[in-house]
């Protein structure tokens, strides 16, 4: 049984001023970046260390208070809304690198930092952390997320680059996973199992991350067709001739027209591939080439590439910020941005199906993708107090997702289950989900960490 407001009283008691009950406080990590209605906590706690986390999960474990993990609340499925009231711990103060390895090629930080961040601290070594999902998200929130982004297609995803973790548990107990070894036969993959959880079975204090060089030549690439299938085929052949892309992504008309008027740019409207290439110098021009060599089977024309960093960082910039570029195009209007993903042979039918099912209810949704993984993004723009185009934004979204599974497919690539898509698991993982609630149990018996998201438990 819960009792929140006596576990907020002897977290004052603990935290101090760190711990805020105003309505401010409450209402900003109540706010998202989805569809969701703010749902703020009675309170939100700011701990400075693990010692800390530990003990305000020790009260909220002994009062049944549920607590929530924040970062920097970018997260598109209400992952950190407090929907069972409670406590939102916010990590943003645990935010240092810790140490750095440049001989063993990893770093050890704290959930709070981001990734611009620790990029911008890691310059000196010579060495990088390459997962991007866009947004300057904090590393403790893209590891519960499993994000992904822009690199995945050469770099992987956070389950790739994350060795190991120390994490609070539901109790209060602080455990380690993994190590600084490159692999390890010793016990369950515990590391693996948090990364993805969205604090449903602890909360992440301290990450290991696997670092790389930085590359001797970056060179950026744009492409237009006449055609989504073109491009789309074009990167199924690169992918599967093998090909070390850095960053494939395809933009589609709408999201062209978008980032022209936001970002000033001149591209003509049409669909697009973004591309990066990483090696030395020899390495990138025989790539480049290579990738040229195959738009230009498939039609593709106005390959344009670059190597100064002002110009790679201006086309990429304008690609991170396709969102608020889309969004500026209907000001006032909500935003449903959603993902799949598929095998790379179903990219260019999954994709084309889509399309004609938005267009055919008389609609016209964005595309932008990962597309070098098989993952894409589709912003429904609507007006939230119309409920037949909330309806029609949740409906298109749904026949999306079950397109996907249909093709082998699955509902979330990066965004998460979170809220939004909790009723999907049965469908793409059946009597498996079950399992995932036993785990849920085990790790949360009193189900106080981050409730109602990804599998109910109860």
């Amino acid at each position: 049984m819960s009792d929140n407001q006596t576990a907020i009283s002897e977290l004052q008691v603990l935290l101090g001023d760190r711990l805020s009950t105003a309505e401010a406080i409450r209402h900003q990590h109540g706010e998202n970046e989805s569809y969701f209605e703010n749902t703020p906590p009675e309170a939100v706690a700011f701990p400075k260390d693990t010692r800390e986390v530990s003990e305000i999960m020790k009260i909220c474990h002994k009062h049944g208070c549920p607590v929530v993990p924040w970062g920097v609340g970018t997260s598109l499925e209400g992952h950190a809304l407090a929907v069972r009231g409670g406590v939102t711990i916010n990590l943003g103060s645990m935010d240092k690198l810790l140490h750095v390895a440049p001989e063993d090629l990893y770093a050890v930080v704290q959930p709070g930092i981001t990734r611009e961040t620790l990029n911008t601290e890691l310059r000196a070594t010579g060495l990088f952390f390459p997962v991007d999902p866009g947004a300057n998200a904090t590393i403790g929130g893209m590891t519960a997320t499993s994000a992904s982004g822009t690199t995945t297609v050469r770099y992987g995803k956070m389950k790739d680059n994350v060795m190991a973790l120390e994490v609070v548990m539901a109790d209060g107990r602080i455990i380690r996973t993994g190590s600084k070894a490159k692999k390890s036969s010793a016990g369950y993959d515990l590391t693996r199992l948090f990364i993805g959880s969205e604090g449903t079975l602890g909360i992440i204090t301290e990450l290991t991350l696997k670092l790389h060089g930085q590359p001797e030549s970056v060179s950026a690439a744009v492409c237009e067709f006449e055609d989504t299938a073109s491009a789309v085929n074009s990167v199924i052949m690169a992918v599967q001739m093998g090909l070390p892309v850095a960053r494939m992504e395809f933009i589609d008309p709408l999201s062209i027209r978008a980032i022209n008027a936001y970002s000033k740019m001149t591209m003509r409207e049409c669909p697009h591939l973004f591309m990066e290439f990483h090696g030395t110098e020899t390495s990138v021009a025989e790539e480049v080439q290579r990738m040229k060599d195959i738009t230009e089977e498939f039609g593709g024309g106005g390959f344009q590439w670059a190597t100064k960093a002002e110009d790679r960082n201006k086309l990429w910039h304008a690609r991170h910020n396709t969102y608020f570029a889309l969004k500026a195009q209907s000001p006032g209007a909500q935003g449903l941005s959603t993902d799949v993903c598929v095998p790379i042979s179903k990219l260019a039918q999954a994709i084309e199906d889509t399309i004609a099912d938005v267009e055919a209810h008389g609609w016209q949704a964005p595309i932008v993708g990962h597309v070098g993984d098989g993952n894409y993004h589709v912003l429904f723009l609507f007006d939230r107090q119309n409920a037949e185009e909330f309806a029609l934004a949740k409906e298109l979204t749904h026949r999306m997702n079950m397109r996907a599974l249909e093709l082998g497919g699955t509902v979330t690539g990066e965004h998460g289950i979170g809220m939004g898509k909790m009723k999907y698991l049965d469908d793409e993982h059946g009597d498996a989900v079950h399992v995932m609630a036993d785990i849920k149990r085990a790790f949360d018996p009193t189900g106080i960490m981050n409730p109602g998201k990804i599998v109910s438990a109860n």
